[in-house]
C-alpha cells in the first residue's frame, strides 16, 4: 500500500520545492507551478464568469499568486490556496461586472460553438459546487483523481460531485 502513496509525496515535496524556490525568486519553479494548476484555475473561473473573461482572470489569479506566495504557509495547501484566489476573483470580477447587452443572432457556422456554449450556460444554472467539478471535468479535461488532489477535495466528495452535477445537468438539458 504504501507504494501508492509514494508518487503523491513525490508530488507534494516537488511543490514544496517548486514553492520554496518561487518564493526566492524563481520564476520557472513558478511557471511550473502554472503548468500544474492552470487548468483548475481556468475551470473554476469558467464556471463563474463567461468564457472570454476567464482566460485574462486567470493572468489575474497567478500575477495575485506570485505576490503573495510568502503568505503561504502550507506548501500541500497549494491547491485549495490558489483555487480560493480564483474564485475571489471571480467574486470580484462579478461585483465590478455591468449590465451588457448580448448579441442573440448566431450564424450557421457557429452551431457547434454555439450548442457548446448553451451546454455551458446550462452548467451556470448548477449549484456551485456541481458546477466548478464538471467544469473541471468535462471543459478542462481533469480526472476525479487530479481534482482531488488539486482541489483539496476528497475522492469521494468529487465522485458525488460529478455524479450528482451530470444528473442534474442532463435534466436540464432535456428539459430544454
Amino acid at each position: 500500500m504504501l507504494v501508492a502513496f509514494e508518487p503523491r509525496l513525490n508530488v507534494e515535496q516537488d511543490n514544496a520545492a517548486r514553492i520554496r524556490a518561487s518564493q526566492e525568486g524563481d520564476r520557472a519553479a513558478f511557471g511550473a507551478i502554472y503548468q500544474q494548476f492552470s487548468r483548475m484555475i481556468h475551470g473554476i473561473l469558467l464556471a463563474r464568469v463567461p468564457y472570454g473573461d476567464a482566460e485574462d482572470l486567470m493572468q489575474d489569479v497567478f500575477l495575485r499568486a506570485m505576490k503573495q506566495l510568502d503568505r503561504l504557509r502550507e506548501p500541500e495547501a497549494i491547491g485549495p490556496w490558489l483555487a480560493t484566489i480564483a474564485r475571489n476573483a471571480a467574486i470580484d470580477y462579478r461585483r465590478r461586472l455591468r449590465p451588457v447587452t448580448e448579441l442573440t443572432e448566431i450564424s450557421a457556422s457557429t452551431r457547434p460553438a454555439a450548442e457548446a456554449f448553451e451546454v455551458l450556460d446550462r452548467l451556470k444554472e448548477l449549484p456551485e459546487t456541481y458546477r466548478e467539478t464538471l467544469i473541471l471535468r468535462l471543459v478542462e479535461g481533469m480526472t476525479g483523481p487530479e481534482i482531488a488532489e488539486r482541489t483539496g477535495m476528497t475522492h469521494e466528495s468529487v465522485r458525488v460531485n460529478l455524479c450528482r452535477g451530470m444528473k442534474m445537468l442532463r435534466e436540464l438539458l432535456e428539459a430544454k
